[in-house]
């Protein structure tokens, strides 16, 4: 068995350099899956029981993890008891793969006082959103998680989309997927998908990376433009986009101005503070909320077409 790299969450280290990451062994039908709830009270139950449908559907042994329903104000449980489950999951020796069960907030909390052990297999961890802080967390032992559709979404995602994660998963290679470029060449980088907003307030913790190197892919929903812009121009102060080697683009859904208020577009916003860096960028690509989520593996070699409108991962399993 293969030992992780030691990894602890210490605010005096310096920021780690994001190394290509390993997914773990393909998962197979009979294998088990442990569901955990690491953010937002549970509230999209019927959407819940559907995505646990999916996966049993495709030959998994499917386990809800204790406690899942519980809510603790706009938590799935207190810090202590959504740490457990993902605890108790990861330590599983027959659990394969962790599936989350919906997005909102929390996580971070969970990661304020955590380090993954790194004497278990590693696990798949499947989610987006507010999981984004946990995939970028197993990126510093050089595992890849996957950007994908959480259990309250994937039931609505299309056939293509549904079928793309598990080929993932399964140890397949997965097709390109194209959006609109705009310009600035081809590169080749560490693809790192995250929610913008998730993401910006990781930034100066020990769950950011040393973005040198990277291909980073954001979305996001219900952000006003004026929020959206702000964030962004952190980025750009705090040095972050400097180092990035190119940025993918998903959907910017429920982006919209308050009615009646002066407003550029979110469409106005990105091209304003993406546009002039002089890197592939593309956008429009069918990942994120509202709309197709199409699976994006973390931490493994990418490439992006800023001309023709590309984004391919590298590494087949």
């Amino acid at each position: 068995m293969r030992r992780w790299q030691e990894v602890h969450l210490n605010t005096q280290n310096p920021k780690p350099k994001v190394q290509p990451c390993q997914p773990p062994l393909p998962l197979q039908k009979g294998d088990l899956l442990r569901v955990i709830a690491p953010s937002g009270a549970m509230r999209e139950l019927e959407a819940f029981y559907k995505g646990i449908d999916v996966w049993r559907s495709r030959g998994y042994r499917v386990e809800i993890s204790p406690g899942i329903k519980q809510r603790w104000g706009y938590l799935a449980g207190t810090d202590e008891e959504r740490r457990e489950q993902l605890k108790a999951a990861w330590l599983d020796p027959e659990c394969r793969g962790i599936l989350c069960a919906r997005g909102g907030y929390g996580s971070a909390r969970l990661l304020e006082n955590w380090e993954w052990d790194t004497n278990v297999t590693p696990k798949w961890l499947i989610g987006f959103s507010d999981v984004t802080g946990l995939l970028w967390s197993l990126t510093h032992l050089g595992i890849s998680g996957v950007h994908a559709p959480l259990l309250t979404t994937i039931a609505i995602e299309p056939e293509w989309s549904i079928e793309r994660l598990f080929n993932w998963v399964e140890g397949h290679q997965i097709e390109p997927i194209t959006g609109k470029g705009w310009g600035g060449g081809q590169v080749t980088g560490i693809l790192l998908p995250a929610n913008l907003t998730v993401a910006t307030h990781l930034l100066g913790t020990p769950i950011q990376s040393d973005l040198n190197g990277v291909i980073l892919a954001i979305e996001d929903v219900g952000e006003a433009p004026y929020r959206i812009d702000r964030m962004l121009t952190q980025w750009r102060m705090s040095g972050a986009l400097s180092q990035v080697r190119g940025i993918a683009i998903g959907r910017f859904s429920q982006c919209e101005a308050p009615s009646g208020i002066p407003s550029y577009t979110v469409e106005q916003v990105l091209s304003d503070r993406l546009g002039d860096l002089g890197i592939p960028v593309v956008s429009n690509l069918p990942f994120g909320h509202d709309g197709c989520n199409a699976v994006l593996p973390v931490g493994v070699m990418a490439e992006l077409d800023g001309d023709k409108g590309i984004l391919n991962t590298v590494l087949t399993l």
